[in-house]
């Protein structure tokens, strides 16, 4: 398989791709209000193809856009293998993409203190993240969750978290104050990050956590795996239930939390 240089892959991305990522990464942007002017954004890139895919589209932004505002490409080792972290590094170069690792021992830390690794493991990532997007001046930290991230998490929490929520396109950090989450990939389809990748040629780095290999079974691929089954029957459940997020009548639901506090309908109803 061809491997392609970083000036044909931002060729690629600006040409045989515009319409399936840089024109829902741009509209991501400006539906949410993602960037604004005089903001330091941290790119995290864990060395999958999500987040690298992220990387140049920012790149591609920062050239080609308006420049108002400034990115730092930064990279968590958590505990990888060394063959993982050389073939992100390696990658990274590869695609002309400036990473600035720093190395957090989130692996060893979450395997050893719960039977349940991959829950504290992302919030410890997430923890680690903010604490040095912030060293470095940045007000803000860009994930590479898309779409279909969106449509899972909202199955997931419905289906073994007994509750409505989704993915938010930005959000406040509680811990962080003056810190910001922003999801620009929001709009974007897993498949067509997919066949990007297969098209440019790039092998990327999936987890590379050994216990997450193989050994722990995950929710979020039997709701995937549910998704396509239900598609056959339901072809545009996906498009429904991320459209689901944007149309929750509070006057048909039982129940709501605002800021921690729980509200039945009957708070309302008793009122009418």
């Amino acid at each position: 398989m061809q491997r392609y240089s970083a000036g044909q892959v931002e060729h690629k991305l600006r040409k045989s791709f515009r319409k399936k990522l840089w024109t829902p990464f741009i509209k991501a942007i400006k539906d949410y209000q993602l960037i604004e002017d005089g903001d330091r954004i941290a790119v995290a890139i864990s060395g999958g193809k999500d987040s690298f895919i992220l990387a140049k589209l920012f790149q591609e932004l920062y050239r080609h856009g308006n420049r108002n505002f400034q990115v730092e490409y930064i990279v968590m080792d958590p505990g990888y293998h060394p063959n993982h972290r050389n073939q992100l590094e390696q990658t990274a170069n590869d695609l002309s993409v400036p990473i600035q690792v720093f190395d957090a021992p989130v692996f060893r830390v979450s395997q050893s203190m719960t039977d349940k690794p991959c829950y504290l493991c992302a919030r410890m990532r997430r923890g680690h993240l903010y604490a040095h997007a912030r060293e470095l001046g940045c007000n803000k930290i860009a994930l590479g969750h898309h779409y279909d991230d969106v449509i899972e998490t909202v199955l997931m929490n419905v289906l073994s978290g007994g509750n409505f929520m989704t993915m938010m396109p930005k959000l406040h950090s509680t811990n962080f104050k003056g810190m910001e989450l922003i999801r620009p990939l929001y709009y974007i389809r897993e498949n067509d990050i997919i066949r990007f990748s297969r098209a440019i040629g790039y092998d990327f780095l999936n987890c590379a956590c050994v216990v997450a290999d193989g050994k722990i079974d995950s929710n979020r691929q039997r709701v995937k795996q549910l998704i396509g089954d239900l598609k056959t029957e339901f072809p545009q459940i996906e498009d429904s239930i991320f459209a689901a997020t944007k149309n929750v009548h509070l006057g048909a639901i039982l129940g709501t939390i605002v800021n921690g506090e729980k509200h039945s309908f009957l708070d309302q109803y008793k009122k009418e």
